[in-house]
């Protein structure tokens, strides 16, 4: 099955090197937990306006290499347009280790024409959250 990309407005995460990069995207982060009084979220139109949380992105960058950290982060705010707006259907995986864990990858077109993916997981045990995983280009 082929994903669909969905176009975003939004251009890649500007910056030359990894700090610059990670200013701009960690300064877009703070514009959406201002918003919020506890957990930063977002509302996803494809889940029916469920709150997407980010308690695993942070902690999952932090395993990368500094490389990878910059590839991911250049996609962060076009990440976070896709999660709002796309209605496209997502690739579903369940873990095979864990199975009450789900995840949904997303594909995304920014204005510059950069392909990029989203993941998504769904813990169905807990409190049945959405947490966004990772943005990520191709490999």
């Amino acid at each position: 099955m082929d994903l669909i990309p969905c176009q975003t407005k939004t251009k890649k995460v500007s910056g030359s090197n990894l700090g610059e990069v990670y200013e701009n995207a960690s300064r877009f982060y703070r514009e959406i937990a201002r918003q919020t009084k506890r957990r930063p979220y977002i509302r996803s139109v494809y889940f029916r306006k469920e709150k997407i949380f980010f308690d695993y992105f942070w902690d999952h960058l932090r395993q990368k290499s500094p490389k990878v950290k910059f590839e991911r982060l250049q996609y962060f705010r076009a990440a976070c347009e896709l999660i709002k707006k796309s209605r496209n259907k997502p690739i579903v995986k369940s873990n095979p280790n864990k199975p009450h864990e789900t995840f949904y990858k997303f594909a995304g077109l920014t204005v510059d024409e950069g392909l990029f993916f989203v993941q998504i997981k769904e813990d169905s045990k807990k409190k049945k959250g959405k947490y966004f995983m990772s943005c990520f280009p191709p490999s």
